[in-house]
This record gives structure tokens, sequence and C-alpha cells, in this order.
């Protein structure tokens, strides 16, 4: 895998490993990721569809001229996360 995946693939790893799917019912990760997404937390989700989008960005021959945008945003919503910051998205 290209290295601007990396970093979202690597946050998606630890998501897992912290879901109670894997913790508290004893599943595979990969099994968590195939087969019970419904179980996972939102942000496991969200780092879920931010790896597809940049697995797709790497494909698609369009956006290989524009840059991978998916890699950027789930970056920014990772630093958002640790900071506590929610970007003025309430009230």
């Amino acid at each position: 895998m290209s290295a601007s995946c990396e970093p979202l693939l690597e946050a998606l790893k630890d998501c897992l490993m912290r879901s109670d799917c894997v913790l508290k019912q004893g599943r595979l990760p990969s099994e968590c990721l195939k087969q019970h997404t419904d179980e996972l937390p939102d942000s496991c989700k969200a780092l879920r569809h931010a790896v597809f989008e940049c697995k797709r960005g790497l494909v698609d021959m369009r956006k290989r001229f524009r840059g991978n945008q998916a890699a950027i945003m789930g970056k920014e919503l990772q630093e958002k996360r640790k900071g506590g910051d929610d970007g003025g998205l309430t009230g």
C-alpha cells in the first residue's frame, strides 16, 4: 500500500483493537471489519471509510493530478479528535 494511506490504516487498526468487538467479544479485527461493522464505534466506521476513499484515490487516475484528498482529510480528522476541536460543528 502507498505511504499516503498508511497513517489512516494504522489509525483504523488501533481503533479496531480498542473496540468492544475485539476486546469483549474476542473476535479477530478482520472479522469485526468484514462481518460486524454495525457493532463498531462511529470513529472506526469513519476511519474505515477514509481508508477506502484513500485506496480509491490511488487507483482513480483523475484524482492523481489533483492529489489524494482522502488522506489529507483523514489526518485532519484524526488531529481534531486528539486536540478535542470539533471544527465548529456544534452550535
